[in-house]
């Protein structure tokens, strides 16, 4: 048997006595240590692929809020039911089939579908202008039921919202969005105050908050309009102001329903009864907000499912440079493990040695990891205008992963440093 050098045998002595006595921490990462740029190569797998996880997991569980907060905007329990818009020559030819939007359609829609507790109809007017006696705004006008403010789930900052009384009697009152009470009143003080809508002059009696809009649009619908729009009570837009002849009554309606009620089903009945009013003129779309959440909730999985497949594939193949490196660590400790072997360590003492080396590199790559994930979130969301939603659970599940693969890559290469025969080991040079 060929002789250890004499100098370095009571610190491999010590080091067989660690690894049956003492905890492997401090050997195993002395033992990393003394290869940093090897160790660092084989972190990068680590550390991109549990980055990847979890900026995959913080962005989408981000969209995913985004997309529930915006759909909410629109209510969640509501049916929103649109007119569209003809050219004048295409326009007179529906207008000898069908009279367009009317509350003669809401009040069917009221008697006849079930689960309908509430509803607001909507008119547009063709707004040339609006002025006050500080300034003047590019906003539209609108006259709403009393209960489009509760329906279209919007918040007041002053004032306060229609009532019916005031509604009845055509009063000539107003509510400004945000942005064209700010256009009118840059000193922000609207209440009380007048403002001329065309011809007709209105007194403002609330201001709207500024309503939560992540984004402009949202699956082609239209997003955060109110905050450059002026309401008006319904009947003091119908009276008061001129309508185009072939204008039709309402410009939309929404209908609220009841939680048990079916939005799909109630959907189709409410498409099925407009065709039959309308007699089967297609002027009006139907829009269903948990419709729109529901694929886009779909549309979000599918993207998660993706990209954790990407991930977990980054995680795979810094497993496999795990593994790589161990096994070519294996060759080179070959005299190393023949002596430790000669001296007292077993198998298990070695192969506890080999895999504390591989997880202890999954740990540092996670940990490092976890730090590039967030810094590369925050990347995305800043230029992408993306949002991000910081979750624990997907910290918690890309380090468990990585700290497991650790372990696993690392079984392997500790069985074979356990199998070597510590004579021939001895003799390999």
């Amino acid at each position: 048997m060929v002789s250890p050098p004499a100098m370095k045998l009571p610190l491999l002595t010590r080091k067989a006595e660690a690894m049956k006595h003492t905890p492997l921490i401090k050997d195993t990462l002395a033992e990393l240590a003394q290869h940093k740029l090897r160790t660092f190569l084989t972190l990068l797998g680590m550390i991109f692929g549990v980055g990847a996880v979890i900026a995959m997991l913080n962005i989408g569980e981000g969209a995913e809020r985004e997309a529930l907060k915006t759909i909410e905007t629109m209510g969640l329990r509501n049916l929103i039911v649109e007119g569209r818009k003809f050219d004048e020559k295409t326009l007179q030819e529906q207008r000898k089939h069908s009279l367009g939007l009317n509350q003669s359609d809401i009040d069917a829609a009221v008697a006849t579908i079930p689960g309908v507790t509430s509803y607001s109809a909507e008119r547009t007017l063709d707004t040339y202008g609006i002025y006050g006696h500080k300034g003047k705004s590019d906003g539209i006008a609108l006259g709403v039921s009393p209960s489009y403010m509760a329906l279209s789930k919007l918040q007041f900052v002053a004032g306060r919202n229609f009532t019916e009384q005031e509604n009845r009697y055509a009063a000539q009152v107003a509510i400004l969005g945000a942005r064209v009470a700010q256009s009118l009143f840059p000193d922000g003080d609207a209440l009380g105050k007048p403002v001329k809508v065309n011809h007709v002059w209105l007194q403002v009696v609330g201001v709207l908050a500024e309503p939560y809009a992540g984004s402009n649009e949202f699956q082609g619908i239209k997003l955060g309009g109110e905050q450059n729009q002026l309401f008006m009570p319904l009947n003091t837009a119908q009276t008061r102001f001129k309508a185009e002849p072939l204008t039709a009554e309402l410009t939309s309606f929404r209908l609220q329903l009841s939680e048990d009620a079916n939005n799909a089903l109630s959907a189709r009945a409410l498409d099925f009864l407009l065709k039959q009013r309308h007699n089967d003129i297609d002027d009006y779309n139907i829009i269903v907000p948990a419709a729109l959440l529901a694929q886009q909730k779909q549309t979000q999985q599918i993207f998660n499912i993706v990209m954790s497949c990407v991930a977990g594939i980054s995680l795979l193949v810094g497993g496999i440079g795990i593994m790589n490196i161990m096994l070519a660590t294996v060759l080179e400790r070959t005299k190393e493990i023949g002596l430790l072997r000669a001296i007292g360590a077993t198998r298990r003492d070695i192969k506890i040695q080999f895999v504390a080396e591989s997880f202890a590199i999954a740990i540092l790559g996670g940990l490092l990891g976890i730090v590039f994930g967030i810094l590369l979130s925050e990347l995305i969301a800043f230029y992408s205008d993306w949002a991000v939603s910081w979750s624990l659970l997907a910290i918690g599940l890309s380090f468990s992963i990585c700290a497991l693969i650790g372990v696993a890559f690392g079984v392997y290469p500790a069985i074979k440093a356990s199998e070597l025969d510590p004579i021939t080991a001895l003799q390999s040079e």
